[in-house]
């Protein structure tokens, strides 16, 4: 037997933390290959993590709750001689017990260091932190003032802890001004009386992801109408022989990813995201579907190259997606690696809709309600006024990325693509 250190894994390409849910095998519990060890929160998905090879769990190095960086020592393994590590986030380490590193000593503020104190703008508070405050009566106005080690300036546990070691010497001290052109004003509002609900840790990263997602990107949303006719009339003429056919059911969902996919295609600048002061051009054209959850959550599974894939391809992809996130069964990888997201604000009614931004990617189409509306038809031998199945189109874009005449355009192809529609299309 060899011990072995046990580190977080890396679950998404931009994923850099996780939050430890529940470690499932006790110390001194033995375990098989592929058993699950521990269950993992990312800000997309739960993930469970499994042995990688039969052993002994030696001793946990965190605990449930704790928001562990990516390829940290999460656990000390001992593993079976010779058992191949099938995950390069687990190194052999040696038999003999290791030393545990003496931290450094932290010096406590002066009198004079604890006057000033720079706000972190970048401000994210996790699970952890934001219990951690209200058990020590923190406010987030306090949290601001305290420096965080974590990736772009965020608060760890460690932060907090040490902050509240040294006696909280920025509890009470006052912000030097700062020369500005605005400067955002400290109102207090009563919030009123009535049932507290605790948020669950699905809409504090939801809540926070929003916030993030609104304080990097300059938001403009455009608007266009979009005569679905044709469209409605074909997917209700062919949705039972195309369920025959193919076992799936055929929702406007994959009609829309297709039209989507199609104008992507023509204008693939609206495919990017930002670094920095380069931008990235996405090669592969992955669209995201807004999905809401029983709990009135929301998540984006993903359907993949979707510019590729026949209609009834993106039906049994949709299908799928949207039944494994009603069942909470989606998978880190269902989540991961969209370049653009469709919300369908029209499945609850709503006739349009202002999205957010899913951050990195330059847009967010919203689609509304199909209602059908009297409308005028121009004609060569003149104008009539006929029933016509009417849908308005928002898209919500990034103006660092993505201008007016961009987004204008890019929408108008998407609503020419479903008007479009051939209704001799064959199934």
């Amino acid at each position: 037997m060899s011990k072995t250190e046990f580190k977080m894994p890396k679950m998404g390409e931009s994923i850099t933390e996780g939050t430890i849910i529940n470690w499932l095998v006790q110390e001194g519990d033995s375990f098989e290959e592929g058993d699950i060890l521990v269950e993992v929160a990312t800000d997309k998905v739960d993930n469970e993590v499994p042995a990688p090879s039969a052993g002994t769990m030696i001793s946990h190095k965190v605990s449930a709750k704790d928001v562990v960086p990516v390829g940290e020592v999460i656990a000390i393994l001992e593993l079976e001689e010779g058992a191949a590590k099938k995950n390069m986030n687990f190194e052999e380490k040696q038999t003999t017990a290791p030393q545990k590193k003496q931290a450094p000593k932290k010096e406590k503020p002066s009198a004079s260091k604890s006057k000033n104190f720079k706000v972190n703008e970048n401000l994210f508070i996790s699970p952890l932190v934001d219990t951690m405050a209200r058990k020590n009566h923190i406010s987030y106005e306090e949290l601001a003032r305290i420096s965080g080690t974590g990736k772009d300036g965020r608060l760890r546990k460690s932060d907090v802890t040490a902050y509240l070691e040294e006696g909280r010497p920025f509890q009470f001290a006052q912000a030097v001004p700062e020369v500005s052109g605005f400067q955002v004003p400290d109102l207090q509002f009563d919030k009123g009386k009535g049932k507290i609900v605790e948020m669950d840790r699905m809409r504090e990263m939801i809540s926070d992801h929003m916030v993030y997602s609104k304080h990097t990107s300059p938001h403009v949303t455009a608007y266009v109408e979009a005569d679905l006719t044709d469209m409605v009339t074909w997917r209700n003429k062919n949705k039972g022989p195309f369920q025959e056919k193919y076992g799936e059911k055929l929702t406007f969902t994959p009609l829309f990813i297709e039209a989507v996919a199609s104008a992507i295609k023509d204008f693939p600048m609206i495919n990017s995201s930002l670094d920095g002061k380069n931008i990235i051009v996405k090669e592969e054209i992955n669209i995201g579907m807004a999905t809401a959850l029983p709990s009135g959550n929301l998540i984006v599974p993903v359907v993949k190259n979707a510019d590729s894939k026949k209609l009834q391809e993106l039906a049994a992809d949709t299908n799928v997606l949207v039944a494994k996130a009603r069942d909470n069964k989606l998978k880190g990888d269902d989540t991961k690696g969209s370049t653009f997201t469709i919300s369908n604000v029209g499945t609850f009614g709503s006739l349009m809709g202002t999205p957010i931004i899913n951050q990195p990617e330059a847009a967010i189409l919203a689609t509304g309600i199909i209602k059908k509306r009297a409308e005028v038809i121009e004609k060569l031998e003149g104008d009539t006024i006929e029933i016509r199945s009417m849908m308005y189109l928002s898209l919500s874009f990034d103006h660092r990325i993505v201008d007016g005449y961009l987004a204008g355009s890019f929408l108008r192809r998407i609503a020419d693509n479903m008007e479009q529609f051939d209704v001799d299309r064959k199934i």
